[in-house]
């Protein structure tokens, strides 16, 4: 992180003394770059006041502690330095995203590929950690770390258990990441960033667009599955005049969702509901949206999910699902070795290939009629929480505790970068539910049907 960052942060460990050359950096960089399989263009600091690496490297990891050494020998991979990171063992010096961008580095863990060290190679940097006095029991994971999971992957009680982990840690402290308008999703950048269009006016904008493709119109009913707090509802209710049921099964989203739906004036249309997709009553609804939920549904459910909300949906209907895509499909993580997004960030969260969503849809009688990628909106979106999370560090602190905010800097910032380099991307599919004679009830151009409304 930013040095400012890092002075602000703190740590337990004392300050470093003036740094010399050899000592413990040597070994430490050396096992780092064993585990990446190449050279690494950085400086590293260690607890004995030793450097090592390039001394002009606009970047620089500080191991604070000998528990630092210790924790990425017990997981020598992707897990243990961000174990290292969370607990405050190692720090960065600089720009996160010049530590993140290291050559390689990014692209091995958005590939699942192997960031750590065989057998012979662990051994070497045992007898390196013995030198430094730091071998030991493994040090306990930090308590942010998701422990056990209990029940059948994908159960109504484990995929509540999952969002809420994500979900419920603060409303206050979402506000401070994601700004006034409290969207968590990819903005609409209809315009280059600058100081008169922020991300809060491009999260407006991609609101209004996704109303504008369902082809809203007062008094249409529309469900918002994982609507979380209420801002596309509101939305839809104010400027489109329609009537909408939004779903989530976070209690803390559906909490001030409900406040924010009272204070816009929109109550006797907007209904917040804390309930999971599959227990949806109360259709057929006119549109539906599905913003940000399909990462939470699985391929195991993915048929299940786009099948509950056909059957939710009119004839001659529409679906928008807006969700996060694997540029290519990945292969799972190693089996024992569950990566940072699993084990701090989502939970049991799944990124599909595109084609696995699309053939979902077609499978239970959807037609997809226009799909629109927005890869590099998410990128600009990211850049824009760091830059929030950044600028708000001390109350961020303040209200999640520095561990926590600790993983959402890192958490945003390698998102940045798998946006930027094409490893993910991000999809707005818009389906319709044919009706009598295969009728779609769409104008027959795009320009058309995003004049609707």
């Amino acid at each position: 992180m930013s040095a400012p960052h890092r002075e602000a942060q703190g740590s337990a460990a004392a300050p470093l003394t003036a740094a010399r050359d050899g000592g413990a950096a040597a070994d430490v960089l050396q096992i780092l770059e064993t585990a990446v399989g190449g050279h690494l263009p950085l400086r590293l600091e260690c607890w004995d006041g030793s450097s090592a690496g390039e001394a002009t490297a606009p970047a620089c990891i500080v191991f604070r502690s000998p528990r630092a050494l210790r924790r990425l020998l017990w997981s020598p991979n992707e897990l243990g330095l961000v174990r290292g990171y969370v607990s405050g063992d190692i720090d960065f010096d600089g720009d996160i995203f010049a530590i993140l961008n290291l050559p390689d580095v990014i692209d091995q863990v958005a590939h699942h590929s192997a960031i750590g060290l065989g057998w012979r190679e662990r051994w070497g940097a045992v007898r390196a950690a013995s030198r430094l006095g730091a071998l030991g029991l493994p040090p306990e994971p930090p308590a942010e770390e998701v422990r056990r999971r209990r029940g059948v992957l994908h159960s109504k009680a484990r995929d509540a258990a999952s969002v809420s982990h994500h979900y419920d840690v603060g409303n206050d402290f979402y506000r401070l990441v994601l700004g006034p308008t409290m969207v968590y999703s990819c903005a609409y950048w209809a315009q280059p960033p600058s100081a008169t269009f922020s991300v809060d006016d491009a999260q407006r904008a991609k609101l209004d667009l996704i109303c504008r493709k369902l082809g809203l119109k007062p008094g249409m009913r529309m469900l918002d599955v994982g609507c979380g707090w209420g801002s596309l509802a509101i939305h839809a209710a104010e400027h489109y005049g329609a009537h909408v049921v939004g779903i989530t099964v976070s209690a803390e989203q559906a909490d001030l969702a409900r406040q924010r739906v009272d204070a816009a004036g929109v109550g006797d249309v907007v209904e917040i509901r804390l309930q999971d997709y599959r227990e949806v009553v109360g259709g057929p609804f006119d549109v539906i949206s599905s913003v940000g939920m399909a990462e939470h549904v699985g391929q195991s459910r993915m048929q299940e999910y786009v099948e509950i909300l056909f059957d939710a949906l009119r004839p001659g209907g529409r679906l928008l699902n807006h969700a996060i895509a694997s540029v290519r499909a990945l292969p799972p993580p190693a089996k024992g070795r569950p990566g940072f997004i699993d084990s701090y960030i989502f939970p049991d969260g799944e990124v599909l290939p595109l084609s696995s969503t699309l053939d979902a849809m077609e499978h239970v009688g959807f037609e997809v009629r226009d799909v629109e990628a927005l890869r590099e909106h998410y990128a600009l979106t990211l850049r824009a929480w760091t830059a929030n999370l950044q600028r708000e560090w001390p109350a961020a602190v303040a209200s999640v505790g520095e561990a926590r905010a600790r993983t959402w800097l890192l958490y945003l910032a390698a998102c940045v970068l798998a946006f930027e380099r094409g490893h993910l991307t991000i999809h707005q599919v818009l389906a319709v539910r044919q009706g009598d004679g295969g009728a779609s009830r769409l104008p027959l151009t795009r320009g058309a049907w995003l004049q609707e409304g």
